[in-house]
């Protein structure tokens, strides 16, 4: 009988720190802490703290699977950017998984994944055959009549669509890590995922006199 294939998912590109392990499709620990911000520092001490309580240290890993967004420009960079470091160090492949992937997986047949993507707007995906858009509810393209909506605004969606309204089957990184062990043949590095440019605006300070 093949080893089990042990895989550590996270994820930080809403307002949470979030990660799960598994072994296969096995849940070995999931936690989820709601923070806005101290993505960066909680993580690696998270990660720490799941593998310690079942029983495993970090080369114990087969797999990394990480959230690559859409979401928070700054909170998805955070977790991209461990799970490059730690894919690295660790010599094992780190495999990236968006957030619409993750909320549909797991969910038989036509459906879509919603998001809410702030200021009146929704990310939103139909699976399968569909490309990530940022649109409103009211907006968003091309529905097939009969979708399963999850998520964010699903049942305006839903009535749009004579469709039904679902939770997602997994929780959010437990569905990653599953994603995550079909893609690991030809894996290329996670990047982010991003469906609409950094809030941050450029400083309205004027620029520093320079002295002759």
């Amino acid at each position: 009988m093949p080893p089990e294939t042990l895989v550590l998912a996270f994820d930080t590109s809403a307002a949470h720190c979030a990660a799960a392990l598994l072994s296969d499709d096995r849940v070995l620990a999931h936690r989820t802490e709601p923070m806005e911000k101290g993505q960066a520092e909680r993580l690696l001490p998270l990660l720490e703290e799941m593998l310690a309580g079942a029983g495993l240290v970090w080369r114990d890993l087969d797999l990394l699977a990480v959230g690559t967004g859409p979401g928070n420009f700054t909170g998805v960079r955070i977790a991209v950017a461990a799970a490059r470091g730690l894919a690295l160090g660790l010599k094992i492949p780190a495999v990236g998984v968006t957030a619409l992937e993750a909320m549909a997986h797991g969910i038989a047949g036509d459906r879509v994944a919603l998001m809410d993507a702030r200021r009146g707007l929704i990310y939103a995906q139909v699976f399968d055959g569909g490309s990530a858009t940022l649109c409103t509810a009211d907006t968003l393209p091309d529905l097939p009549a009969g979708l399963t909506c999850i998520g964010h605004d699903a049942a305006r969606v839903a009535s749009r669509c004579q469709g039904r309204v679902a939770e997602p089957a997994f929780p959010l990184t437990v569905a990653m890590a599953r994603i995550a062990r079909t893609r690991t043949l030809g894996a290329i590095r996670p990047a982010p995922f991003y469906l609409r440019g950094a809030d941050a605006a450029p400083p309205s300070d004027p620029p520093p006199v320079i002295l002759p």
